[in-house]
C-alpha cells in the first residue's frame, strides 16, 4: 500500500486536470466545426495523461538526481527526494510509463487515420516520439532543457499548439487558422503555471543551477512576466470568441479568468516566493475551468 502511495505522488495526480485542457479545447472545436469522435476523444485524454504522469516521473528523478529537490523545496514531497522510490525503482516506472505511451499513441493514430493515411500517421508517430522526448527531456540528462530556460517554450509548444491544434487535426484532418487563438490561450495559462512553479522556486533554483527564466530574469521580473502571460491568454482567447460570436455560451469560459485576476493581484503583493505555493493549484484549476468552459460552450451548447 505505501508503494502505490508513493507512485501516486510520484504521478502527481493535481497536474492532471491543467494537461488535458488543450485536448477539451482541441475536442470542442472540433464539434464547433462539425467533427467529433467519442473513441477518438477518450484515447487522446488517455494519451495525454500518460504523457504528463511520464513527464513527472522523468521530473521526480531528473530533479531528484541533480539534487534540485532538496530540504530547501517548497512544495509537496517527490518520490526520490523523500525516498519514497529508489533511482532504479523510480527509472523502471519511466520506461514502463513510455511503453504505455507508445502503445496508446498507435491506438490514437490507427483510429484517427486508419491504414490509408500513411504520411499522417508517420507524422504523427513522430510527434508522438518528440512528445515523449519533451516529457523525459525536461529535467533528466546533462542537456535538460528546464535548466536552460526553454521549459517556458516547450509548455507553450506541446501543452498549447500540438494538443489544441493536434487534437484538431485528429478530429477533421484539416487546420483551422482561427484555432491558433485558444491554443495560445491555453499554452500561455500552462506556460503561467510553470512560470508560478520556478517563481516559488526561485531560491532554490538558483542555488542548485537550475537556470529556469526566473532566474536569469529575477523574481521581479518574473512576476511582471507572469501578468503578462496572463493578460495575453485572455486577449487570445476574447479575441477567438469575437470573431467566432454566435451565442451567448461562448462567453462562459471567460468567467474563468475572474479567479486569474484576482491571483494576479495575490501574486503582485507577494515579496517571498515560498509564499505562492498556493497560487499553484488556483491557476492551474483555473485553466482546467477556462478549458472545461470553453468545451460547453462551443461543443454542448451550439
Amino acid at each position: 500500500m505505501r508503494k502505490l502511495s508513493a507512485w501516486i505522488n510520484a504521478a502527481r495526480p493535481r497536474t492532471l486536470p491543467l494537461s488535458i485542457s488543450g485536448i477539451l479545447i482541441g475536442t470542442a472545436l472540433a464539434g464547433y466545426l462539425g467533427d467529433g469522435n467519442t473513441t477518438l476523444f477518450w484515447l487522446a485524454i488517455f494519451t495525454t495523461i500518460g504523457f504528463q504522469i511520464t513527464s513527472n516521473f522523468a521530473n521526480d528523478y531528473g530533479d531528484g538526481v541533480k539534487g534540485t529537490d532538496n530540504h530547501n523545496r517548497v512544495g509537496p514531497k517527490r518520490a526520490l527526494q523523500s525516498g519514497l522510490l529508489s533511482r532504479s525503482t523510480l527509472k523502471r516506472g519511466i520506461i514502463f510509463s513510455v511503453i504505455i505511451n507508445i502503445l496508446l499513441v498507435i491506438a490514437l493514430i490507427y483510429t484517427a487515420f486508419g491504414k490509408e493515411n500513411l504520411v499522417l500517421s508517420l507524422t504523427f508517430l513522430l510527434l508522438g516520439a518528440l512528445s515523449i522526448w519533451a516529457a523525459i527531456k525536461y529535467t533528466v540528462g546533462d542537456t535538460a532543457y528546464g535548466y536552460k530556460g526553454l521549459g517556458d517554450v516547450f509548455v507553450f509548444v506541446f501543452f498549447g499548439l500540438v494538443s489544441v491544434l493536434g487534437s484538431l487535426f485528429l478530429y477533421t484532418s484539416s487546420f483551422y487558422l482561427l484555432g491558433l487563438l485558444p491554443a495560445t490561450s491555453i499554452g500561455l495559462l500552462s506556460v503561467g503555471v510553470l512560470n508560478l512553479n520556478n517563481l516559488r522556486d526561485f531560491n532554490s533554483d538558483k542555488e542548485s543551477g537550475k537556470n529556469t527564466v526566473i532566474v536569469k530574469i529575477g523574481f521581479e521580473a518574473g512576476k511582471k512576466y507572469h501578468y503578462v502571460l496572463l493578460f495575453g491568454s485572455f486577449i487570445s482567447l476574447a479575441l477567438f470568441i469575437f470573431l467566432t460570436y454566435k451565442h451567448w455560451s461562448q462567453l462562459l469560459c471567460l468567467l474563468s479568468f475572474v479567479p486569474i485576476v484576482l491571483h494576479a493581484f495575490k501574486v503582485k503583493n507577494t515579496a517571498i516566493p515560498k509564499n505562492l505555493d498556493p497560487e499553484l493549484k488556483k491557476l492551474a484549476l483555473s485553466a482546467f475551468a477556462m478549458a472545461l468552459l470553453f468545451y460547453l460552450g462551443y461543443n454542448y451548447f451550439l
